[in-house]
């Protein structure tokens, strides 16, 4: 019998924290899987050492600059530059998955032209489905394309259901960390600076995604990316704190028994699975000691200190445009807090005011979810600025 080649993968985001253990999964497992092509903004020095290592088919980056920079190195590999080369990346003929890592909205066209393209899709870019998750899916489910989520707690989840029929979920929960100020005062949270919100307490993550975790944004972002992607109601949709990120999300059946998905917090767990899916490849992680867990605990979100959870709801209740412009004014609040430009608790009020002013519209393509997040980000400014 003829032995079946290894996974073919194009990897969006490849220098991201999500890209990077991506990369030493294909490194562990060579003959598993093929690095096709990769993907990034700028990060040119990375990027070159990973086609150096991968030698992958095509390597695309955003920046026109630095793209140029990378061509001069004579690396034997073509070089794409633009949103239209990193679609090129995303959809190439041979690629049998693509892991779409890029964060914030630029992951969104991309990750849909792979989709329409008929690639199944490793998906860490939750903010595809929260500015156009009815879109993205109804093309995914047209393509017959397997969307297998990346975010640990998406992942667990979807291990827990494991193909059950959604009538005999009661209701997913979501857990979260807390992030860098779980245990402080509202009070205290007007002087934290960009440094103490980067200090996750449990993950290494990216710069952005950090920082959501720390407002609690990442979770409701999760909150609609969990609605679109397991076709369930708000009303079945929680979220629970859960200070240790061992238990990476749950599910509670009719019957009231809950599975939970545990393990260490790599991201290298969540990854592999999608990456493998239906397999499990050993040696990923390290496996839990129980007896050494000394506690598991669990708690309700305070809304009042963590303001931008509940902006997500509302996004979510609205529907339309609205958690795409949920999402621009917060891409815009977080750079402008990581500039130092912002106040840390002027993030919820940058989102919440432009929230305010929008009257959320049906959408019907892609390219009008785009337009509304690209004139949200310019409104989301003014607001930054007037801050």
């Amino acid at each position: 019998m003829k032995a079946k080649h290894p996974k073919r993968i194009a990897v969006l985001g490849s220098t991201g924290s999500i890209g990077k253990n991506t990369l030493k999964i294909a490194a562990m497992y060579p003959d598993k899987f093929k690095v096709l092509s990769i993907a990034a903004r700028s990060s040119i020095n990375l990027l070159e050492a990973q086609i150096r290592a991968f030698k992958p088919k095509v390597a695309a980056v955003f920046d026109e600059e630095a793209a140029k920079k990378l061509r001069k190195k004579n690396l034997c590999v073509e070089i794409l530059s633009g949103n239209e080369g990193v679609i090129r990346a995303a959809t190439l003929k041979d690629a049998d998955m693509v892991v779409s890592a890029i964060v914030g909205s630029a992951g969104l066209m991309p990750t849909f032209e792979a989709i329409r393209a008929g690639k199944d899709i490793a998906l860490a870019t939750k903010e595809a489905l929260v500015m156009a998750g009815e879109i993205v899916m109804a093309e995914a489910r047209k393509k017959g394309v397997k969307i297998i989520p990346v975010d640990s707690e998406h992942s667990a989840i979807f291990q827990c259901i494991n193909g059950r029929d959604t009538e005999e979920i009661q209701k997913i929960i979501l857990t979260a960390s807390g992030g860098a100020f779980l245990r402080k005062d509202v009070s205290e949270l007007k002087k934290v600076t960009p440094e103490d919100a980067l200090k996750h307490p449990n993950w290494s993550m990216g710069r952005k995604i950090t920082i959501d975790s720390a407002t609690l944004m990442n979770k409701g972002l999760e909150v609609i990316e969990a609605h679109y992607l397991f076709n369930l109601p708000l009303k079945k949709i929680d979220v629970v704190i859960h200070p240790q990120s061992i238990v990476h999300s749950m599910v509670e059946f009719v019957d009231g028994s809950i599975l939970a998905q545990m393990s260490e917090p790599d991201m290298r767990g969540p990854i592999c699975y999608a990456l493998s899916y239906p397999a499990r490849l050993k040696k990923v992680l390290k496996p839990l000691r129980m007896p050494e867990i000394k506690e598991l605990t669990f708690e309700k979100p305070d809304i009042k200190k963590f303001p931008c959870l509940g902006l997500a709801y509302d996004a979510l209740r609205e529907g339309g445009t609205m958690p795409a412009v949920l999402n621009a004014a917060n891409e815009v609040a977080v750079e402008a807090f990581l500039n130092k430009r912002i106040p840390f608790t002027k993030v919820y009020y940058v989102v919440a005011r432009l929230m305010e002013k929008h009257r959320p519209l049906k959408y019907g393509s892609i390219n009008e979810v785009i337009e509304i997040s690209n004139l949200a980000k310019v409104k989301a400014e003014e607001i930054v600025r007037s801050c």
